[in-house]
C-alpha cells in the first residue's frame, strides 16, 4: 500500500510538472520574483491612441476597462479603443478594426487564448503589443516576469513600458483523412500528442475552482497510455522514426510553479525548443518529473531536446494538437516554424537582459 501511495504522489508530481507543461512560461531570474510598473522616471507620456481588445467574460474584465479609460484620461490621451471579443470572433476581426481606427498600441485584456489571437493579428508589423493578463495560465504574462494579479503594474507597463522584439511561430495543420489544412500563429508553445489529451480531459468545475492545478488532476488520468508513432525531420534535415507520448515546440519554459521545464529557452532567440516524451510507463514519467524537478542536466532515455527554426511531425493517424492552451483539432501531420523578432512587446526595462543574463547553454539531449 505505501509503494502504492508513493508511486501515485510522484505520479500528481509528474503530472504538475509535465502534463501540464503547455502552461509553460517564459523563464524568469532566478529569484523567480515578478516585476511591478515602470518607475515614474521611466515613464514616457507622448501621447498615444491605445486599443484594448477585451475579454468580457474575465472576471476583472471590468475593472480593467475603468482602470484603462482613466489612465489615459490622467495622461490627457484620447479615450481608448475597447473592443470586446466574443464566441464567434476571439479577436481577429477587433485587431484589425484597432489598426484601421490608427491604435498607435494594441492591448490585450484576457487569457492566453486572446492574446494569442491579437498577437497573430500584429506580428509582422510595427505597432506595440501591451499586455493585460486576465486569464488562468497567464503565459506571455509570467514570460515576461509580470505579476497577473498587479492590474494597475500591468496596464502601466502596457502603455510605458520598454519596447522589445520577440518571436512568434506558425504552425501548419493538415489532416490527411478530412483533407483539411490550415496555418495558425502561437506565441508561447504548442504540442501534439499527451498534452493536447489533458487539455480535452481538464473538468470545466476543477478549472474554475483551482486555476491551472486543474489539469494536474487531467494528467494523472492520462498518464497510462501507449506511445505513438511518428516521424519527425528538424530543420529540413532526414526524417526520423520514433514512438512519442508528446512533442512540444516551445518559445519559452517555465511552469507555473516556478518549474524551469526548458531552463536555456528564450522568447527572442530565434529558435524554438523541441521538446520529445516518449515513457513507455509510470517510471519513465517518474524520472522525467525528477529531472525537470531537481534541474539536472544529465540525459536521460525518455526525453529529447533540441532547438531548430522548422520541425515538420507526420503522425501514423490522427493526434491532437494545442496551441497556447487552446485545442487546435486532429491532425496527421504539422510544420512549425519560428518567426523571429516578429512582435514588438511593451516590457518592463530591463527585463529580457535579466532573464538572458541567467540562461544556460546546454548541447541537444537525444534519446
Amino acid at each position: 500500500m505505501d509503494s502504492q501511495w508513493m508511486i501515485g504522489l510522484v505520479a500528481v508530481i509528474a503530472a504538475v510538472a509535465i502534463l501540464a507543461s503547455w502552461l509553460g512560461a517564459r523563464r524568469l531570474p532566478r529569484s523567480s520574483r515578478v516585476l511591478p510598473g515602470p518607475a515614474p522616471d521611466a515613464i514616457d507620456t507622448m501621447r498615444q491612441q491605445v486599443a484594448l481588445i477585451l475579454n468580457p467574460i474575465k472576471n476583472d474584465a471590468d475593472a480593467a476597462r475603468a482602470k484603462l479609460r482613466t489612465a489615459c484620461r490622467e495622461l490627457g490621451w484620447p479615450e481608448p479603443i475597447i473592443l470586446e471579443t466574443t464566441m464567434e470572433d476571439p479577436g481577429h476581426t477587433q485587431t484589425r478594426r484597432a489598426l484601421d481606427a490608427g491604435a498607435d498600441v494594441v492591448l490585450a485584456g484576457g487569457g492566453d487564448g486572446t492574446v494569442r489571437v491579437v498577437t497573430s493579428e500584429l506580428a509582422g508589423t510595427d505597432i506595440p503589443f501591451g499586455l493585460i493578463p486576465l486569464g488562468t495560465g497567464n503565459l506571455l504574462a509570467r514570460n515576461l516576469g509580470m505579476d497577473p494579479g498587479n492590474l494597475d503594474a500591468n496596464i502601466a507597463t502596457a502603455l510605458h513600458g520598454e519596447l522589445r522584439w520577440i518571436d512568434t511561430a506558425t504552425i501548419t495543420l493538415e489532416n490527411a483523412r478530412t483533407g483539411t489544412r490550415t496555418q495558425e500563429n502561437f506565441l508561447v508553445i504548442a504540442g501534439i500528442g499527451l498534452d493536447a489529451e489533458v487539455l480535452a480531459a481538464t473538468k470545466d468545475d476543477l478549472k474554475q475552482k483551482f486555476g491551472w492545478l486543474a489539469y494536474s488532476e487531467a494528467g494523472v488520468r492520462n498518464l497510462p497510455g501507449k506511445r505513438k508513432k511518428v516521424r519527425i525531420s528538424i530543420d529540413d534535415g532526414p526524417p526520423r522514426t520514433l514512438h512519442m507520448r508528446s512533442i512540444l515546440f516551445a518559445n519559452c519554459g517555465k511552469l507555473p510553479a516556478g518549474i524551469d521545464f526548458i531552463p536555456e529557452a528564450n522568447i527572442d532567440d530565434g529558435e524554438l525548443d523541441i521538446v520529445i516524451m516518449s515513457p513507455q510507463n509510470t517510471l519513465g514519467w517518474i524520472r522525467i518529473a525528477a529531472k525537470t524537478l531537481l534541474r539536472h542536466r544529465l540525459p536521460i532515455p525518455v526525453i529529447e531536446f533540441h532547438r531548430s527554426r522548422k520541425v515538420r511531425v507526420t503522425a501514423h493517424e490522427p493526434m491532437g494538437t494545442q496551441l497556447d492552451g487552446d485545442l487546435s483539432g486532429h491532425v496527421t501531420a504539422l510544420t512549425v516554424e519560428v518567426q523571429p523578432s516578429a512582435l514588438p512587446v511593451r516590457v518592463h526595462p530591463g527585463t529580457l537582459e535579466a532573464i538572458q543574463a541567467t540562461a544556460q547553454p546546454r548541447e541537444a539531449e537525444e534519446l
